[in-house]
């Protein structure tokens, strides 16, 4: 316990949690940072399609536009949900409560599957960013990126309000250094300059629009569309703001859709007029800092905060997807531990299964982007389409001054995110995103199950109020090994239980037992001395078949085994010693109507 304190803080006290919430300054650097780092990486997807064939560039600031406008659109509709629905959740509060069950288990299956993939992506294209700048760390890219992973789940289990504080900074950082490069790029634009410093040659077409045809155009604009991921984080951790939280938390959207739809647009832009196209050692925003920077302190500030954002963008998840845990578990999908909340005020378990889902992911994948990016947004628009719905059922229910609206907007949303939804999956369905959509009813199902075992439990513990408390008979069992401290201790508490006690010796050695049944005869406890053979040497095995032989002797009688056992000082005693009690506590534990008790004896030294 001394180490988890020193590593994660010690214990904070209920009553500080209100001290834990953020302001709208913390909160928007802290969760929105997934959001804003996907700016980094979205114009350089929809490039990666657009070059195969040459004309079809000339389409990229159209589907930019067109992305914008959708992000803009979710924004918008995400700021009602968060004044509708001031506890979070999201998605999967807003379809439990206006579509019903399953509804609400596929949102919160499509949230669990995107929080995992955006900490898995974000991690690796912040080691992309690293390694474009230092290519010779490009073949430690999994390894870097386990330990970002680790660091990242580390500081996050020390609470929210020391990991907001510690991650807002980079994001700030990251914002002013793409609206410097954006500016300055626009500012030689305009002034008809040209970039500081040359742009690699384009990849070379291979077709033309004629050939491929629109689905190119549908795959750019899926591709894109990665940088509207994140944007529900706001809404789905409202708790986390300081009172008001609703109001806080919607002033932080209308700002996230700002700088998101300023730094998006404004990156697209250049790019397309400088003609910069991928490449495969070097980003898109890398090469767009040299073409306006050139080489110095400004373009080394722009990849540094850039590999930060990208890196500490998972910090959002790090808050999303334990809440999200959290009110799963508390409505019985998923395990009840995962609506605790641990010593520092935060859903500890939910951040290390995050941690530990990521850095499989990045594991299997070795940390490559462009293979998780695929698996990308398929969930993340499927939650919000069923949220839009259910915000239009919300509205017509409530019938407050101006639902008309509010209901329009998110309908209108519903079908743009639905529109996209298929878009996406269908893009990118041959490239992984299948995987999503097998993992996703995969989810459902584990829920469904998990409900259904807390439901039976619930159905078998319950018993009636005016149930009356009856005397039980017993029969006590005591495993001794010998005439000792312990064994005399156990003896003695067995006898406070019933006055039917019997001590049973397991015969390993012919003579050894022969010697210990003449010092029992001698000490004389009062205490029937049971003997079973062991020709197998084992001792757990004949106890469990006397157990057996005494529980059919009476049918009206609980069977109690006392344990005794002594305690050594240090941990690593434990080694030194057979662990007979805790074996025979683990067989027992599922065998019916029989009761284990353990009375320790504690040694000094």
């Amino acid at each position: 316990m001394r180490f988890k304190y020193w590593l994660i803080g010690n214990p904070l006290h209920t009553v500080q949690a209100q001290h834990e919430q953020v302001s709208v300054f913390i909160g928007l650097g802290a969760f929105a940072s997934d959001a804003v780092s996907s700016v980094a990486y979205a114009t350089e997807e929809m490039l990666l399609v657009l070059v195969l064939v040459s004309s079809a560039v000339n389409f990229g600031p159209e589907i930019a536009a067109l992305i914008t406008g959708v992000m803009l659109l979710v924004i918008g509709s995400y700021y009602q949900t968060v004044h509708a629905y001031p506890a979070g959740g999201g998605a999967y509060n807003v379809a439990r409560e206006n579509l019903g069950v399953y509804p609400s288990l596929v949102a919160g299956a499509a949230l669990v599957v995107d929080y995992v993939l955006t900490v898995a992506v974000s991690v690796a294209a912040g080691i992309a960013a690293i390694t474009s700048a230092i290519p010779d760390l490009y073949p430690h890219r999994v390894a870097l990126a386990l330990g970002v992973v680790t660091i990242l789940t580390l500081v996050n289990l020390r609470g929210l309000r020391e990991s907001g504080r510690l991650f807002a900074l980079p994001t700030y950082v990251f914002i002013a250094c793409v609206l410097w490069v954006v500016g300055a790029g626009m500012a030689r634009w305009l002034t008809g300059g040209a970039a500081v410093a040359g742009v690699a040659e384009p990849v070379a077409p291979v077709g033309t629009v004629s050939t491929l045809g629109v689905w190119l155009l549908v795959r750019a604009f899926a591709s894109g569309c990665v940088a509207l991921t994140g944007v529900e984080a706001i809404a789905n951790t409202v708790p986390a703001f300081k009172e008001p939280a609703a109001r806080r938390a919607g002033v932080a959207l209308i700002w996230l859709g700002v700088i998101l739809a300023s730094l998006f647009i404004g990156i697209t832009f250049l790019a397309f007029e400088l003609g910069i196209r991928p490449r495969p050692d070097e980003t898109v925003l890398s090469q767009l800092g040299t073409s306006v920077f050139g080489p110095g302190l400004p373009y080394a500030l722009l990849q540094i905060s850039t590999a930060l954002i990208l890196l500490l963008a998972a910090n959002t998840c790090y808050t999303g997807f334990p809440r999200m845990a959290s009110l799963l578990g508390r409505d019985k999908f998923l395990p009840k531990q995962l609506a605790h909340v641990g010593d520092r005020l935060v859903f500890s378990n939910g951040i290390v299964i995050l941690g530990a889902a990521a850095a499989l992911l990045l594991l299997i994948f070795q940390a490559d982007t462009h293979a998780l990016i695929p698996l990308y947004a398929v969930g993340v628009f499927l939650a919000f389409t069923i949220s839009q719905i259910g915000m239009v059922i919300h509205w017509r229910r409530a019938g407050s001054p101006g639902w008309r609206w509010r209901a329009a907007l998110n309908g209108i949303g519903a079908l743009a995110t639905g529109v996209v939804l298929i878009v996406v999956a269908s893009a990118k369905f041959v490239h992984g995103a299948w995987v999503v959509l097998v993992v996703i009813p995969l989810l459902v199902w584990l829920f469904v199950t998990i409900h259904r075992h807390y439901r039976d439990v619930d159905w078998q513990l319950k018993i009636s109020p005016d149930a009356p408390l009856g005397a039980l008979n017993h029969t006590v069992v005591v495993p001794i090994p010998g005439i000792t401290k312990p064994v005399f201790n156990a003896l003695q508490y067995a006898r406070s239980l019933s006055p039917r006690v019997r001590a049973v010796y397991v015969s390993l050695d012919d003579q050894e037992t022969k010697q210990f049944q003449a010092l029992w005869m001698q000490w004389n406890p009062g205490i029937e001395l049971v003997v079973l053979e062991a020709p197998y040497r084992a001792i757990v095995g004949p106890l469990l078949e006397y157990l057996t032989i005494v529980e059919g002797e009476r049918h009206d009688d609980l069977v109690t085994v006392v344990l005794p056992e002594f305690v050594p000082r240090r941990w690593w005693h434990h080694f030194l010693h057979n662990q007979t009690a805790l074996l025979l506590k683990g067989a027992l534990l599922f065998r019916k109507n029989i009761v284990v008790i353990d009375v320790p004896y504690h040694l000094h030294q």
